[in-house]
């Protein structure tokens, strides 16, 4: 690089449908700033803009994993260090005050100086094609929970001759659901509470069959990826498709971001925090990170609790130390990230981590 070339740092903070950018000199100084389109064509323009300042060392992008991801993708694309930038702290907007280009200005500085150091998620491989058929078999999941629900209220409030019928052919809310789908009311009668309440049966039932089906076609393909992907993790005692799929989204795509077990458990939220002040020594359970992917290593635990031998052993031995039985699940759902996290992690021979599905 010659003396004479200015080295840029970027700055932006992204919307829905615009992204304001600024730009700074190696001193600090800005530059300039500009608002783009959030679309692609937005997007080379943005990247142009900021190369007529000179050489691009890096952008801070904010919300990389939403508003910000197609900008990501793009400057990614393009050779560019991303870097990704947490919202401005609260002293800077209460001194600055609020605007694009203000929090702009402060995503940039935050990477000139150093304090934003964390690699973006790769969102242009499989791991992101599991992330998105997880998200919707999750809502799926949930407006079957809210159907099933529906349906028992209505058959706990639905004249006896309904109800009856319903109830003495199956027992459970997935065996109704069965029955009602297939209820056939007198559609010229609906004034009537018999003829309305199989109406009403019958539609939330085929809801709930519906939802059933498009939950096992989610399955279906999540089972083949994640076969593909990570096969043996998957094959561990109480991991299965869902959890590996959750611990492999919450890894991201380029693992490598993350430097050793440890730093995959603080992303879990499974490591311990320290809180000591003056004589006081302690830690605090970690209250952030990704609470799916704790609830993931929380349930993992408690299966193996059931039934690995070892792991009922290492309980007791616990428990003679006078751990109880909260301090030892915490201890084990620590011990599980680690392990989790060695089987997401191969080596490549250059002492470096890479992802399972690369």
């Amino acid at each position: 690089m010659n003396d004479d070339t200015i080295a840029v740092t970027g700055g932006v903070d992204c919307h829905q449908r615009t992204h304001h950018a600024a730009a700074l000199d190696h001193a600090g100084r800005l530059l300039g700033d500009a608002e783009f389109p959030a679309t692609q064509c937005g997007y080379e323009a943005l990247l142009v803009w900021l190369q007529t300042f000179g050489t691009i060392i890096a952008v801070g992008v904010e919300s990389t994993g939403a508003y910000g991801a197609g900008l990501t993708r793009s400057l990614r694309a393009a050779g560019v260090t991303v870097v990704e930038v947490n919202q401005p702290h609260p002293h800077t907007r209460s001194r600055r005050g609020r605007t694009d280009a203000v929090d702009a200005e402060a995503a940039a500085r935050k990477v000139l100086s150093g304090e934003a150091t964390v690699t973006p998620k790769d969102t242009t491989g499989a791991v992101e094609a599991i992330r998105q058929l997880q998200v919707a078999r999750h809502s799926a999941v949930k407006a079957r929970s809210a159907a099933l629900c529906q349906l028992g209220q209505l058959l706990t409030t639905a004249p006896a001759a309904v109800r009856e019928t319903v109830t003495g052919q199956r027992k459970t809310l997935e065996g109704q659901a069965t029955v009602c789908a297939r209820l056939r009311p007198d559609m010229t009668r609906l004034d009537d509470p018999v003829q309305a309440a199989r109406f009403a049966l019958r539609g939330v039932a085929q809801r709930i069959v519906t939802l059933r089906r498009e939950i096992t076609a989610y399955d279906t393909q999540l089972d083949a990826l994640i076969a593909d992907i990570a096969p043996a993790t998957s094959a561990l005692l109480g991991v299965g498709t869902h959890h590996t799929a959750q611990l492999l989204v919450t890894a991201g795509q380029n693992i490598d971001r993350l430097h050793n077990d440890g730093a995959f458990a603080h992303v879990c939220g499974a490591d311990p925090i320290p809180a000591s002040s003056g004589k006081t020594i302690r830690h605090r359970l970690n209250p952030g990170g990704d609470r799916d992917a704790n609830r993931a290593l929380h349930m993992i635990a408690v299966v193996r609790l059931r039934y690995c031998e070892r792991t009922r052993a290492y309980a007791e031995r616990r428990r003679a130390e006078g751990k109880t039985n909260k301090e030892i699940l915490r201890c084990l759902i620590g011990r599980v990230s680690r392990v989790q996290a060695v089987g997401l992690f191969v080596g490549n021979g250059e002492g470096r981590p890479r992802c399972l599905a690369t």
